[in-house]
């Protein structure tokens, strides 16, 4: 069963590699958004790391899905202990490009997967900052999830596509309020030349980065001036 989840994690990261490399930044994307201007209902998470505190805004509003399967986690203190694994480097500009990955590594520590909302529908983009389910194929999303560096269109979902991936897109639900320099110091932490398989090969942390607790909070620290714009 092992050997098998773990071919399915190559395939669908490699899929994943090809989509990004594909469509980097300002390539044109034809989807259809959605224009709800209905007030956001935010619920705000601290994962607090060896590394720092990142705190968390969720879009329970146009993302109410996604945000209750990751507050489940939260709220059953299952995300304890979880960790930041991978760190996918892309190579587009001199900017910094790619995105931070973490999750509950333990197969018994996990739900049922969560239903796929793209972002045809919830309207949330995966911009920088942005918090985006992994999953193998749409509908399969359980605990792992990433942290966008930089924007990368080509995770959101394109109906005119002739992929089912690309069709689907990821399902981002909110973004990061506070700690992005905590993300960035973890994404830019010693990789592994060797460790990992297939898409994965080269993006594993040396050291992964544990996350000590994920609690829910009621108001947010205050606005840094690196943090990014709500990702709509």
């Amino acid at each position: 069963m092992a050997g098998v989840r773990g071919g399915r994690l190559i395939a669908a990261l490699a899929a994943l590699f090809a989509l990004v490399l594909a469509a980097p930044p300002g390539a044109a994307q034809d989807a259809a958004r959605p224009a709800e201007s209905r007030p956001v209902e935010h619920v705000y998470v601290a994962l607090t790391t060896t590394a720092g505190v990142i705190t968390l805004d969720l879009d329970k509003t146009h993302a109410p899905l996604t945000t209750a399967n990751f507050l489940k986690y939260v709220d059953s203190r299952r995300m304890d202990g979880a960790v930041f694994y991978r760190a996918m480097h892309l190579g587009w500009s001199e900017e910094p490009a790619g995105l931070l990955q973490g999750g509950v590594r333990d197969p018994a520590r996990l739900f049922p997967p969560v239903a796929h909302e793209p972002t045809s529908r919830t309207g949330i983009l995966h911009k920088a900052g942005a918090i985006s389910m992994a999953r193998f194929a749409p509908g399969t999303a359980t605990a792992d999830f990433t942290i966008l560096i930089s924007d990368m269109p080509a995770l959101d979902a394109d109906p005119q596509a002739p992929g089912e991936d690309a069709r689907a897109g990821f399902a981002a639900f909110g973004h990061v309020a506070a700690g992005m320099d905590v993300v960035r110091k973890i994404w830019n932490m010693p990789r592994s030349a060797t460790a990992g398989a297939g898409a994965m090969k080269g993006d594993m942390l040396v050291d992964p980065i544990k996350i000590v607790s994920a609690r829910r909070i009621a108001v947010p620290p205050p606005v840094e001036a690196s943090s990014p714009e709500p990702a709509r």
